[in-house]
């Protein structure tokens, strides 16, 4: 499944509007690092993408204006089973929580970058790319390191205790109770 949305863009004066500041003072965060953003070739201005601006926000702990919430709830489901992925997205979706699909750990690479999600439910055991190396990846990519990951697995209790060791915010054994996965996933989105 290849996800597409449209990506929003803000200019500086629009970011500084919600942060109470300057536009300069944007520019400044900007050019020092603290805040992603682009420039438009030919004129210099510069642009901040939804996303990056959202995570901005929040490490910086502003309030995250209503309009952005939407995209506070993007989670990605990696599992290799068409009916295990399914029934996941099925129960977040009726969340309310805007839900892509990977079926491998390759595709879930590719989709980290396109979804942009806030967090990621993992199966550990899957062909090819496993969910450890998933988990390695986003662990060691400035990018995606700050991505809540919840393993969902029937993998024995070592494996689970070996994924929290390796970066995962959490762990839950299949089968699981679908109350309880909506629980684990705004606890971990709201932190």
């Amino acid at each position: 499944m290849v996800f597409m949305s449209e990506v929003r863009v803000l200019t500086t004066g629009e970011a500084a509007k919600y942060c109470g500041v300057n536009f300069r003072t944007i520019i400044r965060w900007i050019e020092r690092g603290r805040l992603k953003a682009y420039k438009l070739p030919g004129r210099g201005d510069h642009r901040i993408r939804e996303d990056d601006f959202v995570v901005f926000l929040k490490e910086n702990d502003f309030p995250i204006p209503e309009e952005f919430e939407a995209q506070s709830s993007r989670v990605l489901v990696v599992e290799d089973s068409k009916e295990m992925a399914s029934a996941i997205a099925r129960v977040l979706r009726r969340e309310g929580m805007d839900v892509a699909i990977a079926h491998d750990g390759f595709s879930a690479g590719a989709m980290m970058s396109s979804h942009k999600p806030r967090m990621i439910t993992l199966d550990l055991k899957m062909p090819g790319l496993d969910g450890f190396g998933v988990l390695e990846f986003i662990r060691n990519n400035s990018e995606y390191k700050s991505i809540k990951v919840l393993v969902i697995s029937a993998e024995p209790p070592a494996a689970l205790e070996r994924a929290l060791v390796e970066g995962a915010n959490a762990v839950m054994e299949k089968p699981f109770d679908n109350i309880e996965l909506v629980e684990k996933i705004q606890e971990l989105l709201s932190n």
